[in-house]
């Protein structure tokens, strides 16, 4: 064996995807020596993406003071490439549901605008290329918090500003674009989305996503006529019809905020933005194995997680992969069908989870180093 790919995601709670890629080096360097070795740290779009693609690309935190969703002030952070202009932002840093303590949460009135902040100061730094992640968010607005960041005027009949959040969309009268941040023209939006909902009706942001966000039956109802009424306006005013883009309806209507107003958008699977960006096609062309993993794999990581990038990218080398997890789930054996060669679990004992995160390196090391020694048997 001349070369692996170590292309994990992390093991949530216990060791960051690099992390988890240099204990499993370790363990093969112990068995062979003088093998080649690369580690690839991938996310699926999720919490923790970013972080993943800064370690990746060799990126650099910026801290900035933002609006959260109640409109208080926040220090949120995006992760920022130099030499390559670009940008990584997750927008749950400032419109996250857990910026929200549980008894103000009300999608009626949350706002994006901190999102719009973070992309406006990489913008204005330079930015030409951007990743951003879409899970997490606490919001309904369709994304006109973000979009009053970048210089759209929302106006009401009177030509006022309305309120901020989900609810204000209702009393939306004109979009002025006039404003609009100069930059936006050129920039590159890779947006990680992985939901196929609309932004109205009975599968979209407010029916599907609100609830969990705070929002009432009632309010679903209000949240989603007012959606309606946005979607009529950008059809009437901006000729662009966005009420059931697959995936308009992500985090409250981001989805369809980018498709509207950045002319550069695309809406992509989190892990293929990932695969994409850290070159891991590259990687795999000249390798004689593939090991990914993440902290469970079950049969839900067929749908998009993290193994699954990585198992096509092998896929299309010839390369054969296996999986190391913290645990294997319900259904795991369904991915031996989805072109794994093997999967192995890491927990060697019958233990809580405290105990299972506190051992996690210690019993991740010790699977890794079994592993390579059968491997050395073949």
């Amino acid at each position: 064996m001349r070369k692996i790919v170590i292309a994990p995601d992390s093991y949530k709670g216990s060791l960051s995807a690099k992390e988890v890629g240099l204990v499993i080096e370790r363990a093969f360097k112990e068995v062979f020596p003088n093998i080649t070795t690369a580690i690839v740290p991938l996310a699926d779009g999720g919490e923790g993406t970013t972080e993943t693609l800064n370690d990746a690309l060799g990126g650099k935190w910026t801290t900035l003071d933002v609006k959260n969703p109640l409109g208080n002030r926040h220090a949120a952070r995006y992760a920022y490439v130099e030499d390559r202009r670009l940008a990584i932002i997750e927008m749950a840093e400032a419109s996250g549901l857990n910026l929200v303590p549980t008894d103000e949460r009300n999608p009626l009135v949350t706002s994006t605008y901190g999102t719009g902040e973070l992309i406006k100061h990489a913008l204005e730094r330079g930015a030409t290329e951007f990743i951003v992640g879409l899970g997490g968010s606490a919001t309904n607005d369709a994304g006109m918090g973000m979009m009053r960041a970048l210089g759209v005027a929302f106006l009401d009949k009177a030509g006022n500003p309305i309120p901020c959040g989900g609810g204000a969309l209702a009393r939306l009268d004109k979009i002025n674009l006039t404003n609009l941040h100069p930059r936006l023209a050129e920039a590159t939006f890779h947006v990680a989305c992985d939901v196929t909902n609309p932004l109205v009706g009975e599968n979209g942001a407010s029916a599907v996503f609100a609830p969990q966000k705070g929002a009432t039956p009632a309010m679903v109802s209000e949240l989603d006529e007012a959606l309606t009424h946005y979607g009529n306006i950008v059809q009437s005013q901006l000729g662009l019809s966005v009420a059931h883009i697959p995936g308009g309806g992500a985090a409250g209507g981001m989805g369809s905020a980018f498709c509207t107003f950045f002319p550069k958008a695309e809406l992509k699977s989190g892990i293929s933005i990932v695969v994409e960006a850290v070159g891991l096609s590259d990687h795999v062309a000249d390798a004689d194995l593939v090991i990914t993993g993440e902290g469970c794999m079950d049969y839900q990581t067929q749908f998009g997680k993290t193994p699954m990038g990585a198992q096509q990218v092998a896929e299309v080398h010839g390369v054969p992969i296996i999986g190391i997890a913290g645990s294997l789930g319900e259904g795991y054996e369904s991915l031996l069908h989805k072109g794994f060669q093997a999967l192995f679990d890491t927990t060697v004992r019958p233990c809580n989870l405290h105990d299972a995160i506190k051992l996690t390196e210690e019993n991740l090391f010790r699977t890794a180093l079994s592993v390579a020694r059968l491997m050395r048997l073949g």
